[in-house]
């Protein structure tokens, strides 16, 4: 999970009871499950928009501004922009 093995996230675990104590942390790990739903449910949304079949230009054109998005720090890769310039 994360990276983390078992005595790392106990020792997270620990420090969250010391700090912020027994009374707050399920307060706390409530408020971070809605806003995890929250932000799903919009992702959601997000994606149906985009997909809607009777918007049929808006999932072109979003979709090379989302595999822009993803592309690694440093990675090589040509826009139009860089396009344009070169000839």
């Amino acid at each position: 999970m994360f990276g983390l093995g078992m005595g790392e996230i106990i020792l997270i675990l620990v420090l969250a009871l010391l700090f912020i104590g027994p009374k707050k942390i399920p307060e706390l790990a409530r408020s971070l499950g809605k806003g995890i739903r929250e932000f799903q449910n919009a992702k959601d949304e997000l994606m149906q928009e985009i997909n809607r079949p009777d918007n049929p230009g808006t999932k072109d054109e979003v979709t090379p501004l989302i595999a822009e998005a993803n592309k690694k720090p440093g990675e090589e890769g040509t826009n139009d922009s860089e396009k344009n310039t070169e000839s």
